[in-house]
Parts: structure tokens; C-alpha cells; sequence
């Protein structure tokens, strides 16, 4: 759990996201109270729930990317949802459940990472051992025709033998041998025809069963050394890795750091009428209620409680409002933050302050093709105008712009990099009105390419 001050978490907020102050300090208190409660004692701990937030703005200005640069932050698992996806299909798309599920894999997934690369020294190790086996196999007598082998010397001993080679293994210089490798199987067939997306519960019980019933399967592959080492360092790894002790900790890793972000709640927002689309929204936040209040989902890994994982909504909430969501819902949502709409200055910084700012990427994308990439200051200043003036003309998507400007901008360049290895490239501002005024002349033409 991490332990960052509140205004720690703001300042590395700062490092990614321009601007949207108010929305970071509610998350960052957010994160803390994490941290706070964890420190509580055990009767208390379990009264505190999470004080989730609804985050309102026009897109492109930061939500998302506010909530995901949280959970890295807190080193805890995230998944993103559109809630307007569970009324697609009749009045409920798919099971609302399924996200605490996905969440749930994704938690175990962080956790086998974790674990694998605790046991990457040995597993590799391991590898090492098992490709030696498989050069020299342990029948002794046997005759060796690889050219490699014909250096040794025949009447070497087998531990020399495997010596010389493991020298010659670790040179890299039997990386493009060809060997036969066993591995494990992921799942016989049975257990791969029910898993997937939107599994129900009786669907994950039949996946448990037959996985027990099933024995594991191997299948041989015959690749180079260099790919054998990666595949049989993966494979060591996997059966070093106590998957119990991997599922308790994710499990509880969900359960008390875990954060889902919740977007487009205004796409569900609506309780007027009694038939048509509105009573799908109703029966969408209806069946999300539980959800949030706490309850138990039924997970492959077993269950799981979401009492205490965090939701973080967000919305644009142009016609419909939180007013608008049932109050049971409403109230599970105390905390509201109105995010602003992004203006040319906040473009400006957006293109050239953050440690991933646009400029900074294209500049390096393009260094791995030799070519130097130089933005002017006036060439910025040129495209966040640009940008500015085309999200109030047309559709407002906020940052989003600028990466379909500076795609259209560096088309050309992109294009002749390899053919361009040494030079210079310096983008100015008339470089960037020579580039854009056609599409920017026609209106109509700027709807579809910018």
C-alpha cells in the first residue's frame, strides 16, 4: 500500500497530467485514506468505506488518465469500463459482475509478475540445466554429429563435456542451434472451450472441475537455443511459483487496494418513464448498486468481497446530471469534482512540460531512425492555437486533438525518416501552418482529418 503524502501524490500526478488541480487533490486524499485505514485497528477497519468519486467533464481532459496514473502509483489493480456497455444487449449487456472478475485476473496476473521475476534467478538456472540436458542428453555412449560438438574433444569426460558446453552456452554461441523442447500445455481443450469473456458462474465451475479432472498435457517445439532458454526460463518459473499464495494475494489485493473506473456514468443516468431505453439505464445502475455498496462476486479464484475497492467515475454529464442517478447510487458517490475544459495554454504545456509530452516522443520516435527532431517554441504555441481552434469549431475532445494534429503535421516526416538518417528537422511555425492551412481553410475538411 503505497504511503505517499497527499501532496506527494498530487506532485507525481503533476509529472503526466497538466492542470485539473481540484480532481488530483480528490483522488490523492482518496489514495491516503487507503493508506489511513490500513493503519486503523481491525473492529474500525472494516467500518470505513472508500469514498468514491464522480470526476465531470468533456473528454479528453485527463479523467482516465488521472485514475490509471493512480493505481501505478498505488501499485494496485485497475481496470477501465464504460458503463453504458451493460445496455447493449436487452436491458442489461453483459453481467456487471464480469468487472470485479476481470479485475480479479488482473490482480492475479500483477501478483504471478511479481513472483516470476522473485524466482527469475533460479528459474533461469534451471533452464540452463535443462538445455544442457538436452544438448548432452544423459545416455552416455551417445554420438554427437553437431559441428559444435565435434570440437570437444572426444575423449573429454561427460562433467568437461557439459562444462565446455555450458561455456559455449553462455558466449551465445549455440544460440542458433536447432533442439526439440517439452513444455507444459496451457489447458487441455475442454478447459479452453469454456473459458473467456463474460464467463458466467456455472461456466467457471465447469472450467474448475474439468481443469482438476484433466491431466497436464506437454507439447514439443522444436526452436533455436535463444528461444528454448526464454520458453524454458517462463515454464521453470511457473511451476516455482506457489499459485495458492498468488491468489491469496491478489485476492486481497482487489479487495482492499483495488480500483475500477467507471466511465460514461451519464450514459446511465435517467429515471424517468417506465419503458424504452431509460428502464435499461435504471436496471444498468440498479445492478451496479451492489456492486459498489459491497457484496460478494463469485470469481474462478474464488470469492470476492468489494467492500472496500475504490470506483472512481466519470462523465461529461452535458445533458444528464448526478442528480439524475438513483440516490441509492448517488450516495455511494460522495465525493464530486468538476474537471475544466482544456484552453491553448493548457496545450502548450501539455505538448512540451510533461515527462511524456508529445513533443518529447515524437522528438525520440524519430532519434531511433537517426533523424533529429527540433520544435520551436512558436511551432508549439502554432499547434496549440491550432488545436484550440479546431476543438471550439468542431467536436471539443480536448487533448486528444493534439495527437491528430501532430500525426498530420509529422506525416511527412515519419514517412522519409529511414531515407533522412543524419539530419536535422526543425519545425517552426510557419513549418506548421504550411503543413495544416489546406485542411484548416476548409471546415468541412478539418471534421474528418483533425
Amino acid at each position: 500500500m503505497s504511503a505517499l503524502t497527499p501532496a506527494e501524490i498530487v506532485a507525481e500526478l503533476d509529472r503526466y497530467i497538466v492542470g485539473q488541480h481540484r480532481a488530483k487533490r480528490a483522488v490523492a486524499i482518496a489514495l491516503r485514506n487507503r493508506w489511513r485505514r490500513q493503519n486503523l485497528p481491525p473492529a474500525l477497519r472494516d467500518e470505513v468505506a472508500p469514498k468514491n468519486i464522480i470526476m465531470i467533464g468533456p473528454t479528453g481532459v485527463g479523467k482516465t488518465e488521472i485514475a490509471r496514473r493512480l493505481a501505478r502509483l498505488a501499485q494496485a489493480p485497475f481496470i477501465k469500463v464504460e458503463a453504458s456497455k451493460y445496455t447493449e444487449v436487452g436491458y442489461v449487456g453483459r453481467d456487471v459482475e464480469s468487472m470485479i472478475r476481470d479485475l480479479t485476473e488482473q490482480a492475479v496476473n500483477m501478483v504471478k509478475a511479481e513472483m516470476t521475476a522473485q524466482v527469475r534467478e533460479r528459474a533461469d538456472a534451471i533452464a540452463e540445466e535443462r538445455l544442457l540436458d538436452l544438448l548432452l542428453p544423459r545416455r552416455h555412449g551417445e554420438a554427437f554429429t553437431s559441428s559444435t560438438l565435434e570440437e570437444i574433444a572426444p575423449d573429454a569426460s561427460r562433467d568437461a563435456t557439459r562444462e565446455k558446453l555450458r561455456a559455449q552456452l553462455r558466449a551465445g554461441k549455440l544460440e542458433d542451434r536447432l533442439i526439440e523442447v517439452e513444455l507444459a500445455a496451457a489447458g487441455g481443450p475442454m478447459v479452453q472451450l469454456f473459458g473467456g469473456q463474460g464467463m458466467e458462474e456455472v461456466g467457471m465451475n465447469l472450467q474448475n472441475m474439468l481443469s482438476q479432472m484433466m491431466p497436464g498435457r506437454t507439447r514439443r517445439r522444436r526452436v533455436k537455443v535463444g528461444e528454448a532458454r526464454k520458453l524454458i526460463a517462463q515454464d521453470e518459473a511457473q511451476k516455482l511459483i506457489d499459485m495458492d499464495e498468488a491468489v491469496a494475494q491478489a485476492v486481497q489485493r482487489v479487495e482492499n487496494a483495488g480500483i475500477v473506473f467507471l466511465d460514461e456514468l451519464d450514459k446511465v443516468a435517467g429515471r424517468e418513464g417506465g419503458h424504452g431505453p431509460d428502464v435499461s439505464r435504471e436496471g444498468v445502475q440498479r445492478d451496479l448498486l451492489p456492486i459498489v455498496e459491497g457484496s460478494a462476486v463469485t470469481t474462478k479464484y474464488g470469492s470476492v468481497r468489494t467492500d472496500h475497492i475504490l470506483f472512481i467515475a466519470a462523465g461529461a454529464f452535458h445533458v444528464a446530471k448526478p442528480s439524475d442517478l438513483i440516490p441509492e447510487l448517488q450516495g455511494r458517490f460522495p465525493i464530486r469534482v468538476e474537471l475544466e475544459p482544456l484552453t491553448r495554454e493548457d496545450f502548450v504545456r501539455i505538448l512540451s512540460e510533461p515527462e511524456n509530452a508529445l513533443v518529447r516522443q515524437y522528438t525520440e520516435l524519430l532519434q531511433t531512425e537517426g533523424v533529429r527532431l527540433r520544435f520551436t517554441p512558436e511551432a508549439v504555441e502554432a499547434v496549440a492555437e491550432i488545436a484550440s481552434q479546431v476543438n471550439q469549431r468542431t467536436e471539443n475532445i480536448g487533448a486528444r486533438r493534439l495527437y491528430t494534429i501532430m500525426e498530420k503535421l509529422l506525416d511527412e516526416v515519419s514517412f522519409q525518416a529511414p531515407d533522412w538518417r543524419g539530419k536535422e528537422i526543425v519545425i517552426d511555425a510557419e513549418y506548421v501552418h504550411t503543413r495544416l492551412a489546406e485542411v484548416l481553410k476548409d471546415e468541412d475538411l478539418s471534421r474528418y482529418i483533425l
